[in-house]
């Protein structure tokens, strides 16, 4: 989104406020003027298997406090026309409250993203209840939907207090490319609970020695993950911080990987068929868009234990989509694009309240 408003405005000034404590490594890659570009780094929370956030070293309430201070400090600093938050309207535990009471103040418009599902309804319909949604209808300009309606209908599901603006999954559709229909290509998300993944694939390889495979490992995977997937004669390779899966998945005679929004967007516009394998707990978001997409005829889905003799079978299905698919199923890939001219739009009607 940051090198869309980029590309979409020549007089755009973007900060990009972020727990991942590398460069972004697009910044090495993509086109642009990334001097219009400033990258703000906060403590990171990582999600853990019970579901809680938590830092390596500080307390969760050290993060949350200078999460805030960061946040509100930047906004007093830079007089944003346009704020957008991602997924919660307030932060993890309302530490963007004050931060977005002051940008609205300053007649900042204040938009917060979703991706293309969350959860089951039911748990959203309590979490907007809460106060973690409080004030959301008077303080938001907008809600920016990463999907379509054909997928997960935000406003009917879920009962948005804002009438929400859906515009396609960000990512691209990969350059084609000769694909080697003896590849497998496995992802794992951050890597932090890819294990399964893993193992999968080694049972595959074990069962299809005529296959070989890349694990695209990451940044979260411990060395014991790798320890834990045979070396498979030589058919396994490790990739570790991969910028972009696209050119994997758009190479790959199948992809086997976990439905979190990212990867699963990428293989699909990569043109792959992926065989998901969704993480069910603590939230039911990767179970729900993987049952919807092969309801959609997009992807086909496994259980996360399934041994690997019940999959390989899958491995002889075609493994790639038809070049309308998408547009059969409803589903844009211009995501980035059309949210970045959303935001400038906003952009706009500040200044011209501004100007008056």
């Amino acid at each position: 989104l940051a090198q869309a408003i980029i590309e979409a405005s020549p007089d755009a000034q973007v900060t990009l406020v972020t727990g991942v404590a590398t460069r972004p490594a697009w910044l090495d890659t993509a086109n642009g003027d990334w001097s219009r570009l400033a990258v703000v780094r906060v403590p990171p929370l990582l999600k853990h298997a019970d579901g809680r956030y938590k830092h390596a070293s500080l307390s969760f309430e050290e993060v949350i406090s200078q999460r805030s201070h960061t946040f509100a400090q930047l906004v007093a600093q830079r007089r944003p026309d346009v704020v957008l938050i991602d997924r919660h309207p307030y932060g993890t535990a309302g530490e963007l409250r004050q931060g977005v009471e002051d940008a609205r103040s300053n007649g900042a418009q204040v938009v917060l993203g979703l991706r293309d599902v969350l959860d089951e309804a039911t748990r959203v319909h309590e979490e907007i209840a809460g106060a973690g949604w409080g004030d959301v209808a008077d303080l938001f300009a907008d809600i920016i939907i990463y999907g379509e309606r054909a997928l997960c209908d935000h406003n009917e599901e879920y009962g948005l207090p804002l009438d929400a603006t859906y515009c396609g999954w960000v990512t691209k559709r990969a350059i084609p490319c000769p694909v080697d229909h003896r590849h497998l290509v496995v992802a794992g998300g951050g890597g932090g609970d890819a294990q399964p993944i893993y193992d999968l694939a080694s049972q595959l390889l074990v069962k299809r020695p005529d296959w070989r495979a890349t694990i695209l490992a990451g940044p979260y995977a411990e060395p014991q993950h790798r320890a834990g997937v045979p070396a498979t004669a030589g058919r396994v390779q490790w990739r570790r911080n991969v910028n972009g899966f696209a050119p994997w998945f758009a190479r790959a005679g199948a992809v086997v990987q976990m439905a979190g929004y990212n990867s699963t967007a990428e293989a699909i516009a990569a043109g792959s068929r992926p065989i998901l394998v969704p993480r069910r707990s603590p939230r039911r978001e990767q179970a729900i868009r993987a049952s919807r997409l092969a309801a959609l005829g997009l992807a086909d889905v496994v259980d996360d234990g399934a041994d690997g003799a019940e999959v390989a079978w899958l491995l002889d299905r075609p493994r790639r989509l038809a070049v309308d698919a998408l547009d059969r199923a409803g589903i844009r890939l211009d995501g980035a694009r059309r949210s970045a001219e959303r935001l400038v739009q906003l952009a706009g009607q500040k200044a011209m309240r501004s100007s008056r």
